[in-house]
């Protein structure tokens, strides 16, 4: 691993995003950046002694553009641009969201297209290695000129107004960045414009979210293979020749994955052999056929989402030429969608997920274990109420997933007509990964519980030691207790990790 992320505009991933976010990695600005940062930003001041017209330089912003600006009121203008703007509200961005948005700014103008000095960047990677964050409203977006509110608030705090956050510690921003050896920024001409201008807002959430996603892809793997065990279902429905068969990737990827989890089963050997069953339901057969294509549509949004992490998103573009050209790369209709997407196949992966809790409490479905996985039914409830929280979790997720990137509504006196709503979409995705992380914590509690009723018979291989992580976490259920706590613990489990390893040699 190395010591620091070196930041050039260019080389940025997703896994970099999640070591600097969460893990607090330390992040400096590349050389090669400096220079070409350098080389643009004079491209700006000659515009400016020139006398030149340039949007957002010398000019106003949004359906003010054809005001021209005086030259002794250009700095003015920077400032007032992200004050004007700052007009986010709502509840606070996480931390670690907001670390990823500033990580995010600070690439894209490293990439040297934002005419702005380095001093920016240096301002931002200091900050993010001081532990220090802005509070940031997570609502006032529409994702069109980017994430103007949210990044606002950002560039407020650089500029030494509001408040700045050192974990649970707050103060004025200008005292905080003094007492981290930082001096607040003074906004040069296009500066206040480059600090907003953007989609690093909802792409931060995407980025973050891609990580969670993939995580929680594994863990489904895990909690569907130790379902299966637990109602004695068959895994013959993925062998290689059926996926080969349909020649669909992410599917033959699940399969795949599904057989590796339930080598080496006990609890498979006992019923190979004289079960009348010829199929088991869809939320068991089906698995690869629901997991895949839900594999086939993350990896498309991590493309797209990729891709925006090194993306010039200005406006305008300053090339080294010396030319300055406007058009629309804020726009955030690319990770809007791609949010949409992931909302939808992390959707799917919580119904066939809430379907297999049921069928392993349902006592008219779980092949001879006791109701609702309790051995004193009816004086005890057993998971009775885990399921139907399942159940509405599924349920708020299939509301969520309505995509947010098919709705517009005209902003700025009608000059931003069509905007892709980019914020609401990533909002709403971390709402759903929080809620299928949670229907997975109580699929793995109510499978290991019912594993625990097959000694002792022992499931696969890896699902000995995923049912010793479970009860690492989570006893097994004798009499009633409330169960709120068992979830959120195997929940934060899930979040950290604690299953990665079972699913490894699986997919990229």
């Amino acid at each position: 691993m190395p010591d620091n992320i070196l930041l050039d505009g260019d080389s940025l991933g997703i896994s970099d995003v999640h070591a600097v976010a969460v893990g607090r990695m330390p992040v400096a600005l590349a050389p090669g950046a400096r220079a070409r940062m350098a080389r643009t930003r004079a491209v700006v001041e000659d515009v400016i002694k020139r006398g030149g017209v340039a949007y957002g330089v010398t000019t106003g912003f949004g359906k003010l553009s054809d005001i021209a600006i005086p030259p002794e009121r250009l700095a003015e203008l920077q400032v007032n641009l992200v004050r004007s703007h700052a007009a986010g509200v709502g509840p606070l961005l996480p931390e670690r969201e907001v670390r990823a948005m500033m990580l995010l700014r600070a690439n894209v103008i490293a990439k040297g297209f934002s005419g702005a000095r380095a001093v920016l960047v240096d301002l931002l990677t200091g900050m993010l290695n001081a532990g220090l964050h802005p509070p940031i409203p997570e609502q006032g977006s529409v994702g069109a000129s980017g994430d103007l509110a949210p990044l606002a608030h950002l560039a407020l705090a650089m500029i030494g107004e509001g408040k700045v956050l050192n974990g649970s510690r707050d103060g004025n921003a200008k005292e905080m960045l003094e007492e981290a050896a930082l001096e607040p920024v003074v906004l040069a001409p296009k500066e206040g414009l480059s600090l907003i201008n953007g989609t690093q807002a909802h792409t931060a959430i995407a980025a973050l979210a891609c990580v969670d996603a993939r995580r929680l892809w594994n863990v489904a793997h895990v909690a569907g293979a130790m379902s299966l065990e637990g109602v004695l279902g068959t895994p013959v429905a993925f062998d290689a020749r059926i996926q080969e068969a349909r020649g669909q990737i992410g599917q033959a990827d699940s399969a795949s994955l599904l057989r590796q989890l339930l080598e080496g089963s006990e609890i498979r050997e006992s019923h190979r052999h004289g079960d009348s069953r010829v199929q088991d339901a869809y939320a068991l057969r089906c698995m690869p056929q629901v997991h895949g294509p839900a594999l086939d549509a993350l990896r498309f949004a991590e493309g797209m989402i990729s891709r925006e992490l090194n993306a010039a998103t200005d406006n305008p573009l300053v090339l080294e030429n010396g030319e300055m050209l406007s058009g629309g790369n804020f726009h955030g209709q690319a990770v809007a969608l791609a949010l949409d997407v992931m909302a939808i196949a992390l959707t799917n992966l919580a119904t066939i997920a809430e379907r297999r809790i049921d069928r392993l409490v349902h006592p008219d479905f779980n092949q001879g274990l006791p109701p609702f996985l309790t051995s004193d039914a009816g004086v005890n409830s057993g998971f009775m109420m885990a399921q139907v929280t399942a159940a509405a979790l599924a349920s708020e997720c299939k509301l969520l997933s309505h995509p947010a990137s098919v709705d517009t509504i005209p902003t700025d006196g009608n000059k931003e007509d069509v905007v892709p709503m980019a914020m609401g979409a990533a909002w709403k995705l971390r709402r759903i990964v929080n809620n299928v992380r949670n229907i997975l914590a109580i699929e793995l509690m109510c499978a290991a519980q019912a594993i625990d009723y097959r000694a002792p018979l022992k499931p696969g291989t890896r699902l000995v030691s995923a049912h010793a992580t479970v009860r690492a976490f989570v006893p097994p259920l004798g009499r009633d207790r409330v169960l709120g706590g068992d979830i959120a613990q195997l929940a934060a489990a899930i979040e950290m990790g604690a299953f990665e390893l079972l699913a490894s040699g699986g997919t990229t």
